[in-house]
């Protein structure tokens, strides 16, 4: 661990050095975690990245989990001690990013590969690889900014605001759409409405379980909170419905420029009937 850390310094203080005209290396990093009725779920997330240019960047990373059921949950005999954190390695991702800047309208797209290196025992990886493809578009009216994404994946991906309890193997689309306002130079507000819809076989697998049983959803979820099954098996296979999800994000940012930000935010679920506050730290050096 101490190796690591030397490492991580090291190219810290490199970074700005080794960044010039449109290309450079970017270290950064986010903290987060998210609280519901299910349980605490956070995410430690360092990320090295690397800019070919002002439209394409290419970056790797490789998260690390720590979750802990909630005490009110009701779960099996092969879960920890309740309230106990289980914590480990989620899969290393990389990902590309091109982004265009319009007068009209400005366009991103970003391509993210994981590799199964999570443990799938304590629900941080579902022993498969995984894709998610997602285009986002947004254009700035003064203080307000409106953006929609939308994109294709074989897994629910974790947002800013939500860390899922779960890692999901599927076919999903997702969307999502809103604005950001600039209280200040230093302060936004934001929110967004969002969506995820599964297709074909869908594999949910329990940040907060434990355990290496199999249990079969013969059925779709039909009412509001019956697909949260995270919340009483470690795995579960069955029918597009389990991840089917739409809700609303709402969320106030501190930042001081581009280098650190502060934020805290609340997710409505109406799926999975969750609602979950959120907190996050992130750091950027480099290009």
């Amino acid at each position: 661990m101490r190796s690591v850390c030397t490492v991580l310094m090291v190219v810290a203080l490199a970074v700005p050095v080794l960044a010039e005209d449109g290309q450079g290396w970017t270290l950064s990093g986010r903290f987060q975690g998210s609280s519901n009725s299910s349980g605490l779920v956070m995410k430690a997330d360092p990320t090295l990245g690397y800019s070919f240019s002002k439209n394409f960047q290419t970056y790797v990373g490789l998260p690390v989990y720590f979750a802990k059921e909630s005490s009110t949950t009701s779960t099996t005999s092969t879960t920890p001690t309740p309230n106990s954190f289980m914590n480990g390695l989620g899969n290393a991702y990389l990902g590309f990013h091109i982004g265009v800047d319009r007068e009209a309208v400005n366009f991103g797209s970003n391509v993210e590969a994981t590799a199964p290196t999570g443990d799938k025992d304590k629900g941080f990886s579902t022993g498969r690889a995984t894709v998610d493809w997602t285009n986002s578009f947004s254009h700035s009216f003064s203080s307000v900014t409106p953006f929609a994404d939308i994109g294709l994946a074989n897994t629910v991906s974790d947002t800013s605001f939500f860390v899922r309890p779960f890692t999901s193997l599927g076919l999903v689309s997702h969307f999502d759409g809103g604005a950001k306002f600039s209280l200040s130079r230093f302060v936004d507000v934001g929110a967004s409405a969002y969506g995820v819809r599964g297709a074909g076989q869908q594999r949910i697998i329990s940040k907060l379980v434990k355990g290496q049983s199999t249990t079969s959803a013969t059925s779709s979820p039909t009412d509001t909170g019956k697909n949260r099954v995270f919340d009483t098996s470690h795995e579960t296979v069955g029918t597009a419905g389990l991840t089917n999800d739409q809700g609303f994000s709402t969320w106030l940012t501190a930042h001081s420029g581009s280098k650190i930000n502060f934020q805290a935010g609340y997710t409505r679920s109406a799926g999975y009937d969750l609602n979950t506050v959120s907190f996050g730290v992130g750091f950027r050096v480099g290009h």
